[in-house]
């Protein structure tokens, strides 16, 4: 088969010295040795006496196979960043490598400058070996403890997303992006290869991927390792790059391609971006990208017990699994320690030589320094407008109709057009920016697009802040790869499929929860959804696209970090939407509809009642001279408010002796108990809003059995009802969507009859009007195909605030 590539699509060996190769190559072999010293050694740390099996950890974990190449792109990211003074940052999708990447940050020195306890010495080496995947110690993935990195690699699939993330709007920063080839394998990480029709050579900064095939996975072969050369180029030139290829397992040769390789490669970017910078360009570059082919496992045992490990899938993790009771095994590895001929590498102090450090940089440089990976450093407040120029005018509550999220887009687009020269604000979301009325963003940037355009296309602009793509992994990734270096955004999705991100926001979560409590790391800004187009506005599309869920995946998660809002209509969704662009190191998940919603509150009764979080809406109730009420009506969610105020209406006007109390939630973390989230209520205020002993009808926008696990510790959960969406969904009209999960007001009504104790004799006709309502309804629709007129045509008669 012949050779597909062109002769400059393999780089040429570099003019490295002598001197030079002998530098990187010590700099490699230190690397190396510190990472199995890690995985291995708890004692002992320079050899400075023979092993012993009290010198090597109880319990042995890590994953070797993929860190001699990690180190390899550590070395050789050291030597341009030096030489050519870049701002540099990189991604390390295979971050269960952990080894190597904590080795190259204590080399360098910013390890020790991170932590104090950990010095570039035989002590500090000891300490590094010892803390490695050991109890109390650090994990053995690349994590928020590690300096200079913003990805934890454990989950697969999110590298080169979080790369391109970082790189937008930094346009001099090089992101480089090691991928696995087992990663390479997954969804999210073929879909990231289309990001580079996004990236804008002016104004971000360039994404350089480092495909790393080593071969294998666990256990088996990587798909793209045993492709055929001729395939493998045909499909990364199908992605739109410009690859270069590395390849061998003599380090002197892999030294210099991979250094020709980093060299043609920065050209190249450095070429793109002065032709649409000073050039004027518009055409998209093919940005270049490297291929690197080393052996599995390189430089560690070649054999372990008459099985072949270098280079097969036996390397990935342990190779010599049996260290503490087998001498054969003690033996190997300390040959395999002294192959790197540590004595050259460091003194009799365990400090790094002279040599090992030439190739890296000085100061923010270094990789594991750069504030680009601890984004809080860059982060600035957002300029965010008066509410007062935004919030809709509200005389009286129910007198007049806005879409929620239309009214936010006005205020989203004031941020954007504020930050027009800063460029550190982006809304991500899968092509439905203008499906959830937030199309008001327009008319201060574009859709970032970077491929071709036809004269019928609208809003698109190479320089655009707003980011569509089919792709919620992508702009999950984006997004997070762009607050974790300093930035701000929101995420717009259909409710039911931010679902496909769920373990993407668990991730990022963890990293949040493990960050806070590292002093070092400075807070960023939250990671804020706006779930829209919801279960009960679904109506139009159907089954498929009726789904809550996400609340309750969200509010699994660390208490410290996860916050939940549910808006009731536009001004509350205004301060919702406010305090999420200022909070820092939480993920803020608002849902709130795009259709439009009654008015209830006044800007500053909003205001007051999200400060609250939850509260009684005493001019909904017929609370009469404070005495207790004989039943609360509970409300979370645009729809079910809705439908609460209706019950109450029909409860003032059907049964007007009754005194009932309306009390809508906000923030959901409130029906928790305090001692289990920040924002949960005391006992106390939980009693004095709910009562102790009284019936609790509560209508809620998602799962109700969510509620319930809430509350289950309240001394009132025995008399709290949940009513909310039970997987009864279809294509039908928008009332019929509560009907058939009996959310709907005459449900309500009906509830309040069953549970206010001696009620249900006395009101037996009202109960039954409403079943009979319900009834006409179903007869209604199917007839007319639209809601009875009574509903349609419903608004607040009540009292007035």
């Amino acid at each position: 088969m012949s050779d597909p590539r062109d002769a400059s699509d393999t780089p040429t060996p570099s003019a490295l010295s002598d001197e030079e190769l002998a530098v990187l190559d010590a700099h490699w072999r230190a690397a190396n040795y510190l990472a199995v010293g890690q995985i291995y050694l708890m004692a002992n740390p320079l050899l400075t006496r023979p092993l012993t099996p009290e010198d090597i950890k109880p319990r042995l974990l890590g994953h070797w196979g993929t860190s001699p190449g990690l180190n390899l792109v550590h070395t050789h990211l050291n030597r341009i960043v030096k030489d050519r003074g870049l701002d540099a940052l990189c991604v390390w999708g295979p971050g269960h490598g952990g080894p190597a990447v904590l080795a190259n940050a204590w080399l360098e020195g910013s390890y020790s400058e991170t932590y104090p306890d950990v010095p570039r010495t035989a002590e500090g080496m000891g300490v590094l070996f010892k803390q490695f995947s050991f109890p109390g110690g650090v994990p053995s993935h690349v994590a928020p403890e590690t300096p200079g990195s913003v990805h934890e690699g454990g989950e697969l699939g999110y590298a080169l997303t979080h790369a391109y993330g970082a790189a937008f709007d930094h346009p001099d920063l090089l992101v480089t992006c090691v991928i696995g080839d087992g990663e390479a394998e997954t969804g999210p990480l073929a879909a990231s290869w289309h990001a580079n029709k996004f990236l804008d050579p002016v104004q971000d900064g360039a994404v350089l991927p480092v495909l790393h095939l080593n071969g294998y996975k666990i256990a088996n072969p990587t798909v793209l390792a045993r492709l055929p050369e001729d395939e493998l180029d045909a499909l990364l030139r199908g992605y739109g790059h410009d690859p270069l290829y590395v390849t061998g397992d003599d380090p002197a040769a892999v030294h210099r391609a991979m250094a020709a390789a980093m060299d043609t490669a920065a050209d190249r970017i450095a070429a793109h971006q002065r032709a649409a910078r000073e050039d004027g360009a518009t055409e998209r570059p093919r940005w270049p990208m490297i291929v690197l082919r080393t052996p599995k496992g390189w430089t560690g045992p070649e054999e372990v017990d008459g099985l072949p490990v270098e280079n097969t899938w036996r390397s990935h993790q342990v190779p010599l699994p049996e260290v503490r009771e087998n001498p054969a095994h003690l033996r190997q590895l300390e040959a395999w320690l002294r192959s790197y001929r540590p004595e050259e590498l460091f003194d009799a102090d365990g400090r790094p030589t002279e040599q090992v450090l030439a190739c890296v940089p000085e100061g923010t440089a270094r990789l594991g320094s750069t504030p680009y990976a601890n984004g809080g450093l860059l982060l600035r407040a957002l300029p965010l407008p008066a509410l007062e120029d935004h919030a809709v005018r509200v005389d009286r509550p129910g007198s007049a109709l806005h879409s929620p999220t239309q009214v936010l887009g006005g205020l989203l687009e004031a941020v954007m057009a504020a930050t027009a020269g800063r460029r550190d604000f982006r809304v991500v979301g899968p092509d439905e920016t203008a499906s959830n009325r937030l199309q008001d963003l327009y008319r201060a940037t574009g859709k970032a697009w970077q491929a071709r355009t036809l004269p019928t296309d609208e809003h698109l602009a190479r320089d655009g802040r707003v980011m569509e793509v089919l792709s919620e992994h992508l702009c999950q990734g984006w997004l997070e790869g762009y607050l974790l270096t300093g930035r701000h955004g929101l995420f717009s999705s259909y409710e039911a499929f931010a679902h496909i991100v769920d373990s993407m926001v668990n991730q990022h979560i963890k990293w949040l929860r493990t960050a806070r409590r590292l002093p070092w790391r400075r807070p960023i800004a939250s990671l804020n959804y706006l779930l829209t187009s919801h279960v009960w506005r679904q109506d139009h599309n159907g089954f498929s696209h009726q789904d809550p869920g996400f609340v309750d995946h969200v509010l699994n998660k660390s208490p410290e970090v996860v916050r939940v809002y549910l808006p009731p209509d536009a001004n509350t969704l205004l301060s919702v939407a406010d305090h999420a662009l200022r909070s820092r190191d939480h993920v803020n998940v608002i849902v709130a509809g795009k259709q439009p919603t009654f008015d209830w509150l006044t800007l500053d009764e909003a205001r007051a009642h999200c400060a609250r979080g939850a509260g009684a809406w005493e001019w909904a109730g017929t609370e009469d001279d404070g005495r207790e009420p004989d039943v609360v009506l509970g409300c979370a969610g645009d729809v079910p408010t809705q439908e609460v105020l209706a019950a109450a209406d029909l409860l003032r006007r059907h049964l007007p002796e009754l005194a009932v109390r309306v009390v809508n939630v906000v923030d959901i973390a409130r029906m928790m108990p305090n001692e289990e989230h920040p924002h949960g209520m005391t006992d106390a205020e939980y009693d004095a809003l709910f009562t102790r002993d009284r019936p609790v009808i509560f209508a809620y926008h998602g799962y109700p059995w969510l509620i319930h696990r809430l509350a289950y510790r309240r001394t009132g959960h025995a008399h709290l009802h949940v009513r909310g969406y039970k997987e009864e969904g279809t294509t039908t009209t928008p009332f019929d969507m509560v009907v058939r999960n009996d959310l709907d007001r005459y449900r309500l009504v009906m509830d309040v009859i069953d549970r206010v104790p001696g009620l249900g004799v006395r009101a037996v006709a009202v109960r039954q009007a409403m079943a009979d309502t319900r009834t006409r309804h179903h007869a209604w629709i199917r007839e007319h195909g639209v809601d009875l007129p009574e509903v349609a045509e419903w608004s607040w008669g009540g009292r007035q605030a």
